[in-house]
């Protein structure tokens, strides 16, 4: 038989192949017609012996290679061994009712049976899938996460379930990782169906695509050449979204430990400076001293001591700052716990920090002089004199700086007020971060940005929090909580 060409090659072989089960069922079936006529059988045990080979063809090949053996098997009996024999006419109605039942009988056997049969296939494929999907989920556990994830996923997947090929886009990285053999109209498929978030399945090619999804978020997309059913390219679809989610996530992690660790070397190297700053700091101080002592220094001499003294002072605080920054940051600093009547600790930072306001005439108020907190004082001046620096360093020249103290149900209130450019939102959080300085401080005013960081640990330290509101017309108000452990002093 010469099978049309119009077929496809997996077409004609699967034609090719029910004609043969169907013609070897009929073989059998000639066979045995052959043998009872030839032995003289009724038709009886005949039509029991092609019952047994109908449902035989039903178990081995399917329903209608069994459908076209029992058509021959019911036309065998009517013309052989139904009379009048030698003809396909039925004179007794009783053998129309035997060929019907057979032939019912026949179908359904073999129906139950077919079904049966796929059933049985069904659940072994099933099966087989279950334990390949294990097999790759277990294996994407022991991918390297310090490499791309996209090549180690498709060639698991090509190597496990046996396909043709696979494409991964990885919407991170931006790339798209193959195995396999992908023509060169294919090999972005996986690319296109991430842009049109689109999936699809190809019939003639064989080819899957599936969307990425973890959640509501599109992390790719993947192509799967080959003879996979769709339940099992979601599920493939599904641990390949996962896979890719969880290196996304190990890269961030990384990215954040080695930020810290870079924080922690620039801690550390800023913490040896300013110790070894010290001692040429002491020197520097005591040779000043020293000078206005020996005494017979013009106006001009004195004034140059005078400012080596100041700078020398300034730096001298700066270090302390520095070094107070490293331990809080190391959770070193133990807390030297007092009770402190927050006034007589404002009033004696505004007087030491006088020559710094020289410009800006300071305001106090306090509600209650003998309000009182329990905290480390030394912790707390620095806190406060950080405000003061930054409220005469950004306001406009001879501003008022307000320092208020109140307060506030379980907590002490202070609060630096002076009027200068604003903050815009977007700063108002990182100005408390180390180092950072918004453009317009940087025009102001030179600094290294480390105080307002200071104040923000030495207020955690005591369980408190620092903020800044900030408004052009109202000005800048910078506020330190603290927690109200002692109600008052008595």
């Amino acid at each position: 038989m010469k099978i049309p060409n119009t077929l496809g090659p997996e077409n004609r072989n699967n034609l090719l192949r029910f004609l043969g089960e169907s013609l070897a069922g009929c073989w059998v079936v000639a066979l045995l017609c052959f043998t009872g006529y030839v032995l003289h059988f009724s038709s009886a045990p005949v039509g029991f012996l092609f019952l047994l080979v109908v449902v035989s063809e039903a178990i081995v090949c399917g329903f209608w290679q069994a459908t076209l053996v029992s058509i021959l098997a019911s036309a065998c009996l009517d013309f052989f061994f139904y009379p009048p024999t030698g003809s396909f006419n039925v004179n007794d109605p009783q053998d129309w009712v035997a060929l019907g039942a057979f032939e019912i009988s026949a179908l359904v056997v073999s129906r139950v049976s077919s079904r049966e049969q796929h059933s049985t296939r069904e659940a072994a494929v099933q099966r087989s899938a279950m334990e390949r999907l294990y097999e790759l989920s277990r294996s994407t556990l022991l991918i390297n996460l310090h490499k791309q994830p996209g090549p180690q996923l498709t060639e698991l997947i090509q190597h496990i379930f046996s396909v043709e090929a696979v494409s991964i886009f990885d919407a991170n990285s931006g790339k798209a990782d193959s195995s396999g053999h992908w023509t060169e109209e294919d090999k972005d498929v996986a690319k296109d169906c991430y842009f049109t978030l689109a999936d699809r399945e190809d019939t003639i090619t064989h080819t899957s695509t599936r969307v990425l999804r973890v959640g509501s978020n599109v992390v790719g997309a993947i192509a799967i050449r080959g003879h996979v059913s769709p339940l099992v390219t979601n599920a493939l679809a599904s641990l390949a979204a996962i896979t890719l989610d969880r290196c996304v996530s190990f890269q961030k992690e990384s990215q954040i430990e080695a930020a810290h660790q870079s924080e922690r070397l620039r801690a550390a190297v800023l913490d040896s400076l300013a110790h070894a700053f010290k001692t040429p700091l002491t020197a520097i101080q005591t040779a000043s001293s020293g000078l206005r002592e020996v005494g017979r220094l013009n106006e001009p001499q004195a004034k140059l001591v005078d400012l080596v003294e100041e700078e020398s002072t300034q730096l001298n605080e700066l270090c302390t700052r520095l070094l107070q920054t490293a331990k809080l940051e190391a959770e070193e600093v133990n807390l030297q716990k007092d009770d402190i009547q927050v006034g007589d600790l404002l009033t004696r930072v505004v007087e030491e920090q006088t020559g710094r306001m020289a410009g800006h005439p300071v305001d106090v108020s306090v509600s209650d002089p003998k309000l009182t907190i329990r905290g480390d004082a030394e912790l707390l001046s620095m806190a406060l004199i950080q405000f003061l620096d930054n409220a005469a360093k950004y306001s406009f020249e001879g501003g008022r700086v307000k320092v208020s103290v109140w307060e506030s149900h379980s907590e002490v209130m202070i609060s630096v007020h002076n009027f200068g450019p604003g903050i815009p939102i977007a700063d108002r959080e990182r100005i408390f971060q180390r180092f950072y300085r918004s453009e317009e401080a940087k025009k102001m005013a030179a600094g290294t940005g480390i105080g307002l960081s200071t104040v923000k640990m030495a207020a955690e330290a005591h369980r408190g929090h620092v903020w800044v509101i900030s408004d052009g017309d109202e000005g800048t108000t910078f506020f330190l909580s603290l927690p109200q452990l002692g109600r008052r002093a008595q």
